[in-house]
C-alpha cells in the first residue's frame, strides 16, 4: 500500500483539491509508519525465535502483533490531525518545476518528530535486538566450542 500510495500521490496532487491531497498525505503517512513498526516487530520476532527460545508463549501472538502494527502508526497519525490537518497538504518539490508537487508532511517540526524520530527510534530498537541476537549466537558457538573440546580430551 505504501508503494501505491506514494505511485499515486503525485498525479492525484495535481487535481489541486484539497481534501484529496491530505488524504493521501495522510495515507502516505501512515503507511509508512506502518513499514517502520512492522519492520521493528520482525526484529522483536527474531529476538524471541533466536534469544528467547524455549518457554517463550504469547497468548494471541498474532493478534498483538497486528494491534501494534497497525495501530501505533494509528495513533501517532491522530494526534498529528487532532493537533492540526493542515499540517498535511500540497507542496511542491522544487520551484523550477511546479507540476512536481506532492502531498505530504507541509510542517518541518512536524516531519522530524513524527518520521525522523519515529524511525530513529526503530532504527535504534533494530539494533539492539540485533547485536542481542549476534551476543547470543556468539556465546552458543564458544559453549560448543568448550564443550567439543573438553570431549576431544
Amino acid at each position: 500500500m505504501l508503494n501505491m500510495v506514494f505511485l499515486t500521490n503525485s498525479w492525484l496532487s495535481s487535481f489541486n483539491q484539497p481534501g484529496l491531497c491530505i488524504t493521501m498525505a495522510v495515507l502516505l503517512h501512515y503507511f509508512l509508519l506502518a513499514a517502520f513498526t512492522w519492520m521493528c516487530l520482525e526484529s522483536v520476532h527474531f529476538y524471541l525465535a533466536l534469544v528467547k527460545v524455549f518457554n517463550v508463549y504469547v497468548p494471541k501472538y498474532i493478534l498483538k502483533c497486528c494491534i501494534a502494527g497497525w495501530g501505533i502508526p494509528a495513533i501517532v497519525i491522530i494526534l498529528v490531525l487532532i493537533i492540526n490537518k493542515d499540517f498535511y497538504g500540497n507542496g511542491s518539490h522544487s520551484e523550477s518545476n511546479p507540476y512536481s508537487s506532492f502531498c505530504w508532511i507541509q510542517d518541518n517540526l512536524v516531519f522530524y518528530i513524527s518520521v525522523v524520530a519515529y524511525f530513529f527510534f526503530i532504527f535504534l530498537t533494530n539494533t539492539a535486538m540485533f547485536i542481542t541476537v549476534l551476543l547470543q549466537i556468539h556465546s552458543v558457538k564458544t559453549r560448543t566450542q568448550k564443550r567439543s573440546r573438553f570431549w576431544k580430551r
